[in-house]
């Protein structure tokens, strides 16, 4: 398994991390541009121009490249690394999720609350449960994960997942089989790689 919580898939194009040296599928890493002015800039969604330069989805793997010059060696020439790198990732990956499971929420293939929660997973219409990383355990552990890997995201805090219902916070999530549930679920694991929860997507329960 990845850093960033991804499984390999050899079908998948793979890139190295300039941190750590790791090859590993380029879902699994954040891919970084350089600007005209010189300045590293983050490419969460993978489509600026320009030649790409990956590190892991992990923190330590991105303060490591942020202050040990790691940068400039794969760019072969002098950059200038933005101010806490590791927080503009998380802030700009923590987005990403949260607006994904927005559409998702539009779409009908999200639902929050208990009860609904509770009636997708039964019925099995739910295929990923989300649950608030700050949300009360006892609360969490009345709701069993779908089966698989990638059954759970808990990287999200209550008022990030709320944020995507359009509520001031939210505890429970559950969204349905769909392209835009693999997005989030993809999503989360790099964000729960910068927020160093082991596992990816799926940190944090049994």
């Amino acid at each position: 398994m990845t850093r960033g919580g991804r499984d390999k898939n050899r079908d998948e194009p793979e890139r190295r991390c300039i941190a750590t040296g790791d090859v590993q599928p380029k879902a699994g890493l954040i891919r970084f541009c350089l600007g005209p002015d010189g300045q590293i800039v983050p490419d969460i969604l993978g489509r600026l121009p320009g030649r790409g330069l990956y590190v892991a989805a992990d923190r330590a793997a991105l303060e490591k490249a942020a202050t040990k010059g790691l940068f400039s060696r794969a760019a072969r020439q002098p950059v200038t690394v933005p101010e806490g790198l590791a927080d503009l990732v998380e802030g700009l990956l923590t987005r990403r999720v949260v607006d994904l499971v927005s559409l998702a929420r539009k779409a009908g293939a999200a639902v929050t609350g208990y009860e609904k929660v509770k009636e997708w997973l039964v019925s099995g219409r739910a295929k990923v449960l989300l649950q608030a990383s700050d949300g009360s355990e006892r609360g969490k552990a009345k709701l069993r994960p779908p089966p698989g890997d990638e059954g759970f995201i808990g990287c999200l805090t209550a008022q990030e997942l709320g944020l995507s219902f359009g509520r001031e916070h939210a505890i429970h999530g559950a969204l349905a089989a769909g392209g835009l549930t693999t997005r989030v679920v993809e999503e989360a694991a790099r964000l729960a790689g910068i927020r160093g929860q082991v596992g990816g997507a799926t940190a944090g329960r049994e």
